[in-house]
């Protein structure tokens, strides 16, 4: 990571905390997505350190899923759904925006929580670069635009969460005193049945609706 004038890059890491263990991924896809909402999601980048609390996300499950890339079973594009928890599957969309997810459950079950939104906590300056000039709470708003702002590829596919360099830190959830509230997925056309997508009521930097459509459930 490229070092700033007068900053010690791993005293600024390890203010962050460290990241999480394996066992807090392996679990229920939509038990994830609730427990990663508030949490700071890190990348220690080559330009630099940026992170953002986690405020959007949207669980898909496996072969019981129709709107999940593992609908069909393993292909090579899927494959890290399958493996085990606690790595990023990362894919390419609309011939334009990389997606980030962190894999859930046991190894061969696939799950996976989609990274919706953030909002910036550290190297906004860096997240600008990337992302232009748009207002500080829409940096990293949307999928695509999360791993725009965060610097990531397919390169980063697989990538093993627990070690680095992308991590969720162990530091204590923060959710501004929000309620988490709940809807149905957005861009899909299949299983838009299933409420699936969880973000914190209000927050400026959550992409979709920003309210609920039958009400908050605390969390």
């Amino acid at each position: 990571m490229r070092q700033r004038s007068g900053t010690d890059p791993r005293s600024e890491i390890a203010s962050l905390g460290r990241p999480l263990g394996r066992g807090f991924y392996a679990r229920g896809v939509r038990a994830l997505a609730r427990a990663v909402l508030g949490r700071m999601l890190v990348h220690e980048s080559p330009d630099g350190l940026v992170a953002g609390r986690i405020v959007e996300v949207e669980a898909y499950g496996g072969e019981d899923d129709p709107a999940s890339h593992a609908y069909r079973g393993p292909t090579p594009r899927n494959r890290v759904m399958f493996g085990p928890p606690g790595h990023a599957y990362v894919y390419f969309i609309y011939g334009m925006h990389y997606c980030l997810n962190l894999v859930a459950r046991p190894r061969g079950v696939a799950a996976a929580v989609l990274i919706r939104a953030l909002d910036p906590c550290r190297g906004e300056s860096i997240m600008r670069t990337r992302r232009g000039t748009v207002p500080a709470h829409r940096l990293a708003s949307g999928p695509g635009s999360v791993a725009r702002a965060l610097g990531l590829s397919r390169a980063h596919d697989g990538l093993d969460l627990v070690r680095g360099p992308l991590w969720i830190s162990d530091r204590s959830v923060r959710r501004g005193g929000r309620s988490i509230a709940l809807s149905s997925r957005i861009g899909i056309r299949r299983g838009r049945g299933r409420r699936w997508r969880y973000y914190l009521q209000g927050h400026p930097s959550v992409s979709g609706p920003r309210g609920t459509d039958r009400g908050p459930r605390r969390g």
